[in-house]
């Protein structure tokens, strides 16, 4: 655990990380004056997450966090100064530091493979209340879907899933307990796009993951009839197989918007039946498949969330279960303490060439990766993607990366594996449900408000003020850790048994308040034309 700094003046005032860091973190708002540290005295008045400088840097000097470098100053700074936008940056680092070294003294050493360390497996594995499905995988909720083949039939969809929500029509789902729910998971493309081109690939890759996602039970697909996403082809190229378990029709095919309304309901009311009979049991840990994520993350979140969901990590992975990383840019100027981590040079290559193809395109645009740190971000004491970067994979835990994953596509080993996606949260968990993810941990600083159905969706508070002002959203305080309520094992030991009770059933904050079915959003990566 990072070392808290007691003073006279400014007890547990500040967090230091690492010997080599030039920088500590206020614990908690500090007024200008406070001493620090004996001879480090504020210059002006540091909000908590943010980073205070501890040594004299001069422009172009290199500055660490976490003992890794997060940028350079940009101006003259003294011990004592607040470091943030005003006066830290990346700039020439962004596109440099690659294994063979630049010019400028900036080096990730990608050492590939050299920190891979055997998984102690855990026997017997923690077990949960599963539900199996008769293909032997198993589902931790047990929904009805409607997907769609494109944006045009979206509104038949929500016509249908609106006919049997709870809140609306209680009748409709009172005889089915054991079905979670109808959910209608629509998007905004499927036509005006190439036929063969890499980007309805990619959606009909996801949208197929989504058919054949362990947590529905059946699913309907919806299209209008005239689109580029024909839906013969998107079975037909992803090996669907219609049946009972997965019934496709258009609008234009049954006769319009009423009729199509009318036979998804009709097809549903004949599959809650059948998809209510199932029933929980016990089932290995090794089933469990979690999406890691942060959103509207802050300083806190690499000292607290985020190494605590890596903790837990750990311990699903020694039960046999899975964790996907993902958010490509979210690991940039990361991505070295993952490929030490890799399990084979070809995982390791993979990983950095995506890294690559962020660069070009971003480059090819007029973009910087270091755009990523949002407002949100900033506020919450984050400067720059680097710094940003090195708190989010700590989600990941400490052992073997096994897999590289293209965005959407299904997960083939057990273990830590990195999807790449964009680092806007619902564009990458929709990709990590459609690889197969059924249980998602997402950390959050500023307090984001997320859900993707037919998954459950956890929330780990990176700070106790947060946990206070917005506890209706939270299901876990990771801030306790800073609070010296608890330490970062008996924390990882916490975020595990949650996963365990989550997965048995235990409704998450964010499917208590309905959040999950707005929040599915392919990756658009293509030319809309």
């Amino acid at each position: 655990m990072a070392l808290i700094e007691h003073t006279t003046e400014a007890p547990a005032s500040i967090i230091r990380l690492h010997e080599r860091d030039d920088v500590v973190i206020a614990r908690v708002p500090l007024p200008k004056g406070s001493e620090i540290l004996p001879g480090i005295v504020l210059t002006s008045a540091v909000p908590a997450a943010h980073k205070v400088a501890i040594r004299a840097l001069q422009p172009g000097d290199m500055i660490r966090r976490y003992g890794q470098i997060i940028g350079r100053a940009t101006r003259i700074i003294a011990p004592g100064d607040h470091v943030h936008v005003h006066n830290l940056g990346i700039g020439d680092l962004e596109g440099d530091g690659h294994e063979q070294g630049d010019a400028k003294g900036y080096v990730k050493e990608y050492a590939i493979g050299s920190e891979v360390t055997p998984v102690e497996r855990v026997s017997p594995a923690a077990t949960f209340m599963g539900i199996q499905r008769a293909d032997g995988r198993v589902a931790t909720r047990n929904y009805i879907g409607i997907l769609t083949s494109v944006n045009c039939s979206a509104t038949v969809a929500h016509a249908i899933a609106d006919h049997f929500r709870r809140d609306v029509h209680p009748e409709a789902m009172a005889p089915y307990p054991n079905v979670d729910g109808v959910v209608a998971l629509t998007h905004g493309v499927g036509c005006a796009v190439a036929a063969d081109g890499e980007a309805l690939e990619m959606l009909q890759r996801t949208l197929a993951g989504y058919a054949r996602h362990v947590n529905f039970a059946a699913v309907l697909v919806i299209g209008l009839g005239c689109e580029t996403n024909q839906i013969d082809t998107l079975i037909e190229s992803q090996g669907l197989k219609p049946g009972p378990r997965l019934h496709p029709f258009t609008i234009q095919q049954v006769g319009g918007t009423t009729k199509a309304i009318a036979e998804g309901i009709r097809h549903i009311k004949q599959l809650l039946a059948e998809a209510n009979q199932v029933e929980r049991t016990p089932c290995s840990a090794e089933h469990l498949r979690v999406a890691l994520q942060c959103g509207g993350s802050d300083g806190y979140s690499g000292i607290t969330a985020n190494p605590a969901l890596g903790a837990a990590v750990d311990r699903l992975i020694a039960h046999g279960g899975s964790a996907v990383l993902a958010e490509t840019p979210e690991v940039y100027g990361a991505e070295h303490l993952l490929t030490r981590r890799a399990v084979s040079p070809a995982v390791a290559h993979k990983l950095i060439e995506r890294i690559h193809w962020w660069e070009a395109f971003c480059r090819v645009r007029g973009a910087s990766l270091d755009n990523n740190p949002s407002a949100g971000n900033k506020a919450g004491g984050l400067t720059t993607i680097l710094e940003k970067s090195l708190g989010a994979v700590a989600k990941a835990g400490t052992t073997p990366l096994v897999e590289v994953l293209e965005y959407a596509e299904p997960m083939r080993e057990r273990g830590l594996a990195f999807m790449d996606s964009p680092g806007f949260d619902p564009v990458s968990v929709t990709g990590q449900v459609a690889s197969g993810c059924n249980l998602i941990a997402f950390t959050t600083g500023r307090g984001s408000a997320f859900g993707c159905a037919p998954v459950p969706s956890m929330k780990l508070s990176t700070n106790s003020a947060l946990w206070r002002h917005q506890s209706d959203d939270m299901d876990i305080n990771c801030g306790a850790l800073i609070d010296g309520d608890i330490d970062m094992e008996q924390l990882g030991e916490q975020i595990f048994q949650r996963f365990l009770t989550l997965a048995s059933g235990e409704r998450s904050r964010s499917e208590r308040h309905g959040y999950g079915q707005q929040e599915f959003v392919p990756w658009q990566i293509g030319v809309i034309t």
